[in-house]
């Protein structure tokens, strides 16, 4: 996973349009009343949105961020752009670095979570190294088990390790359909497993879930909790 900490077309457009749209303050802390001023405040929103998006809100200095569009726009800067191309090489480095532990630690959690889940009570593991529980069994032992062409109904809670919510059908109050085969590994391997009616906890490794890359809240190298409840299934057109 890169981190992208260069100046990239969308952040220099940005600097573009603030250089055309801001006049330097003059206004008073918290007064948005012309046009202009909403327009600037709105790049400025953009712009820290893509700081915070990048995760880089602890690792830098807005004083100094509004110093240097200040100089862009008076076209006076206190770095050369052979010292600007240095420093932002350093910084990415540092960042690379510590986004590189934060997964490692990430991955080392999870590992050590399996580890002591694989012993509680009631729970299974696969030869994949999905974990898993059953929570309710259906009333009906003989409903069917689903096949990974086929279409499920689930409702379905998910989880980091340390209880954070990432997603949830249950939550929102509306079940879900999909192609098992169409999502993570840890769900077309579990589902398989359940007759409808079931409702099984799961613990899916990294390597089942998004990996490394992550995906949306969910941090790369996480081991995913998922509780669900298979609905319904819809079988797979005959080939």
């Amino acid at each position: 996973m890169k981190l992208n900490i260069r100046r990239n077309h969308i952040f220099s457009s940005l600097l573009l349009a603030a250089a055309s749209v801001v006049t330097l303050p003059t206004f008073a802390q918290n007064e948005l009343t012309t046009p202009e001023q909403k327009a600037s405040y709105a790049i400025g929103v953009n712009i820290g949105s893509g700081i915070t998006s990048q995760g880089l809100a602890d690792e830098v200095d807005l004083a100094a961020i509004a110093m240097g569009m200040q100089d862009a726009v008076a076209g006076s800067l206190k770095l050369t752009p052979e010292e600007m191309e240095t420093v932002m090489q350093e910084f990415g480095a540092v960042m690379a670095a510590k986004q590189q532990a934060t997964m490692q630690e990430q991955a080392q959690s999870g590992i050590d979570f399996l580890a002591t889940n694989a012993t509680a009570e009631g729970v299974k593991t696969t030869a994949s190294g999905l974990q898993y529980v059953v929570l309710t069994e259906g009333a009906d032992a003989s409903a069917p088990m689903p096949a990974a062409a086929d279409t499920v109904s689930v409702h379905y809670h998910g989880t980091l390790i340390d209880g954070t919510v990432f997603d949830s059908s249950v939550e929102r109050g509306e079940p879900i359909s999909f192609p098992l085969n169409g999502v993570i590994p840890g769900w077309t391997e579990g589902l398989q497993l359940m007759n409808v009616g079931d409702k099984y906890r799961f613990f899916i490794p990294s390597d089942l879930a998004y990996g490394e890359a992550g995906a949306g809240p969910i941090p790369p190298n996480s081991t995913l909790i998922f509780e669900v409840e298979l609905l319904g299934i819809e079988p797979a057109p005959a080939q």
